[in-house]
């Protein structure tokens, strides 16, 4: 099966392959509503931007990161994973540890807030995922960020 709502039927004492077919999403939901009502909900994403070179955010950054913090508290047992990334001005090496440590800085940040350290991942990836592509040593204000799930 590779289609949501798809379903396989067996033939009654027949060998051989099921029969697939699609079940109408609206009838599964109504007679099972009270599992769709369990499933947690869809993942918020945030991306906060730097100033060039460091790790201290842009201000309007700041004013998100507060917004992050509420949709996380909002959440029972929510938690975070915070990805640090660059532009392409620096060496690759310079680059993985900026984004490391702003992924940490930020997460500093919301722990200084006091949201459970337990429930932050934060990683860097440096000019690996570029949000703009650019050649390198391109000083790209829109690479230069964090993103933020919150689950």
């Amino acid at each position: 099966m590779s289609q949501p709502y798809q379903r396989a039927t067996a033939a009654s004492g027949a060998a051989g392959a099921p029969r697939l077919d699609q079940a109408d999403p609206a009838k599964v939901q109504a007679e099972h509503r009270s599992l769709f009502e369990m499933a947690p909900p869809k993942p918020q994403r945030y991306t906060l931007y730097f100033d060039a070179g460091g790790t201290a955010l842009t201000a309007e950054s700041l004013l998100v990161l507060e917004q992050v913090l509420a949709a996380a508290q909002a959440r029972s047992g929510g938690d975070m994973v915070i990805t640090g990334h660059t532009d392409t001005v620096g060496s690759g090496a310079s680059n993985d540890a900026l984004s490391a440590q702003r992924a940490r800085e930020v997460r500093q940040m919301l722990v200084g807030r006091q949201f459970p350290a337990a429930r932050i991942e934060a990683a860097g990836r440096g000019e690996r995922e570029l949000a703009v592509p650019t050649a390198d040593e391109i000083d790209e204000p829109r690479n230069r960020r964090v993103t933020i799930e919150v689950r």
